[in-house]
């Protein structure tokens, strides 16, 4: 979608203004609200105002929202199986787009495998693993 007027977009979720804290769903519910406005939101696109769009929109693109060195980062590790349904659908998506897109309208915080904030493992769905056994974990899946 080309940008008509040079404003900075992002999109995000403190719970304030939506339904629940999953990125996930709230570029679900930001799909659906452009869908009945007659824009579509691309998965990629919505990927983007969720990462380097948001950092843009707040002027931080210089230090947050890509993967890059001398970037500060934050990482969630998604698990494209969480549940049933995620992993029947994944079966059937042909690329990159179709695989984000389902995230985006299949996902929940059930996605979420493991969060990093700068670069210490805060969150693992297995409690009881370490930074390095998550980290080997992720080269032998």
């Amino acid at each position: 979608m080309k940008a008509e007027r040079p404003i900075r977009v992002g999109l995000a979720t403190d719970l304030g203004a939506g339904t629940n804290f999953s990125q996930l769903v709230t570029m679900n519910e930001a799909y659906k609200v452009a869908q009945m406005s007659g824009y579509s939101l691309s998965a990629p696109h919505a990927f983007y105002l969720a990462t380097r769009g948001a950092a843009n929109a707040l002027y931080l693109d210089d230090k947050i929202g890509s993967i890059e060195v001398g970037m500060e980062a934050d990482l969630t590790v998604l698990d494209l199986n969480a549940t049933p349904v995620l992993e029947y659908r994944m079966k059937y998506a042909r690329n990159i787009d179709e695989m984000l897109f389902v995230l985006m309208t299949l996902g929940d915080d059930r996605t979420a495998r493991a969060t990093y904030v700068a670069g210490e493992l805060l969150y693992s769905r297995n409690p009881h693993i370490t930074n390095e056994q998550f980290t080997r974990s992720l080269t032998t899946d």
